[in-house]
């Protein structure tokens, strides 16, 4: 059994919390660990959160809009896909995958998509061109006893 889920948000601060508390209920009734599922909430309000602030039309300026949350639950791994219709990822995030080295500093913006590359075992970023970005990550699940989705 997976379990797959998909939301259309408005760009409003109050989707971030939906969205989180949509996948913690998700993953406890699921089975998954409360310190694996405790990581990927943080990474997916963090990648929500960057939506709502950035992933505005890069053309009219329009604070208004939508942004899309994907997850699936699918044996061992959870995957995540937030994406948005803003400007995109700058040219130097989003051609970078690999985890930066912990420096105990962050500029001003971008903390948040450091975060998760930190929570996350893969992030991939990704721009599409006049459509916005997307941001995917994923983490190989651990699962409590007699979870319902774990894999024999």
């Amino acid at each position: 059994m997976s379990i797959w889920w998909s939301l259309h948000l408005r760009r409003e601060a109050a989707s971030v919390p939906l969205a989180r508390r949509l996948l913690l209920g998700a993953m406890e009734t699921a089975g998954v660990d409360p310190d694996i599922s405790y990581d990927l909430s943080v990474a997916l309000s963090e990648a929500c959160a960057n939506a709502v602030e950035h992933g505005g039309d890069a053309v009219s300026g329009s604070a208004s809009g939508a942004y899309r949350v994907t997850a699936y639950l699918d044996g061992e791994k959870c995957r995540i896909e937030v994406a948005d219709s803003g400007p995109g990822f700058p040219a130097r995030r989003a051609h970078r995958n690999a985890v930066p080295a912990r420096t105990g500093w962050l500029p001003e913006h971008g903390r948040g998509l450091g975060l998760i590359e930190q929570l996350a075992d893969h992030v991939h970023f990704r721009n599409r061109p006049g459509r916005g970005a997307v941001i995917s990550f994923d983490k190989i699940l651990k699962w409590r006893e007699g979870a319902l989705l774990k894999v024999s």
